[in-house]
């Protein structure tokens, strides 16, 4: 199983997801994701053997509840890009507010997977929502410019779950399911 720990965006912001993406259309090169696949991930695990699930799931539990973080509001907004304006492979849109407790979560659930032999992070943790993948630098002029210039709002939620995900790689792009949902409490 193709495994990450996300916060999923609900599907009502799908549509100012799309409308963003929508302002780079003319930048070739972009591989957009799913709109209504968009989240935020905290950790991808990567390939798990399924009988690993249960442990997994508790460390994820006691993670979420090491972390002490209340149902809370993100507000979504701005843009960025990994890892430079100068070679752009990811272009996404981060938080304007929630950000700290995004950055609880991911460095509670960080100690317990790598403590259970998952791999370690390489870098800082940005919470960030994957707008698209620079699949060439044809558009790159465009895409810089924006980021530049553009500071969007995305909208708002509450985040009240963690959630297990997993990924399957299909022709058509990945396909995501919900394995096991951690409440906040």
């Amino acid at each position: 199983m193709r495994l990450f720990v996300s916060v999923d965006l609900p599907d009502d912001l799908a549509a100012s997801v799309a409308d963003l993406q929508a302002e780079f259309d003319d930048a070739s090169g972009l591989n957009f994701t799913d709109p209504e696949q968009a989240h935020v991930t905290l950790k991808f695990l990567g390939d798990v053997d399924e009988d690993r699930l249960p442990a997994l799931e508790g460390e994820l539990e006691a993670a979420v509840a090491d972390a002490d973080v209340d149902p809370f509001t993100v507000r979504y907004g701005g843009l960025g890009v990994f890892p430079s304006l100068d070679y752009i492979s990811v272009v996404w849109f981060g938080t304007e507010t929630g950000g700290e407790e995004l950055t609880r979560l991911h460095e509670a659930i960080e100690e317990r997977t790598t403590a259970m032999g998952f791999e370690a992070e390489s870098h800082d943790f940005t919470p960030h929502v994957t707008l698209a993948r620079m699949e060439h630098a044809g558009g790159k002029d465009l895409v810089q410019e924006l980021v530049r210039e553009r500071d969007p709002t995305i909208g708002e939620t509450t985040v009240e779950e963690v959630r297990l995900t997993e990924s399957t790689l299909t022709d058509s792009g990945p396909v995501y399911s919900t394995v096991e949902s951690f409440p906040l409490e």
